[in-house]
């Protein structure tokens, strides 16, 4: 049987490229590194596989996107990332008495969300937290770790999402 190998999803410090479409990005203010630790802005170099999705059904149409599943964010959700509590990088409900962001945020940020499994298997305090791919600000301003494309971008990512594929930062 013929087996075919899915490309990743590149993520370079300007770029983010799936096979010959590329589009510029945004990644964190402390560029890419390989220690990455909670709170330093920087997006974390590796391979790692996207999880799922979330989207604000409130502001968008469910994504169409075969390859990952995607849920409708909910006001009440968070993401932890206090290193000290049994959830850190795990979605919450909030109000969440540890430290945990937002994931229902009143800019367009966290429109389309896609997680990616980083520091999740599990989890080790303090290696970082809520990896995402998402919603650039304008002019592509700089993340807290994350990657993020303008929405347009981001939208057509998704149509080319297929399941098992990864996302390679590289240094």
């Amino acid at each position: 049987m013929f087996s075919q190998t899915l490309p990743d999803i590149t993520v370079t410090a300007r770029h983010l490229r799936v096979g010959g479409w590329q589009v510029p990005c945004a990644i964190g203010r402390a560029g890419v590194t390989r220690m990455k630790r909670e709170g330093d802005g920087a997006t974390p170099a590796g391979r790692w596989p996207l999880r799922k999705g979330f989207f604000r059904a409130d502001r968008l149409p469910p994504p169409d996107c075969p390859g990952l599943v995607f849920e409708p964010i909910l006001p009440r959700w968070g993401w932890c990332d206090a290193p000290d509590d049994p959830r850190y990088n795990r979605a919450v409900n909030l109000p969440y008495p540890a430290s945990a962001e937002r994931l229902w945020r009143g800019d367009p940020l966290y429109d389309v969300v896609l997680v990616m499994g980083y520091n999740d298997r599990p989890p080790i305090p303090g290696q970082g937290s809520a990896i995402f791919l998402h919603v650039a600000r304008p002019n592509y301003g700089p993340t807290e770790g994350c990657v993020a494309l303008a929405q347009p971008h981001l939208r057509s990512l998704l149509g080319r999402l297929r399941q098992g594929m990864c996302v390679s930062i590289i240094l």
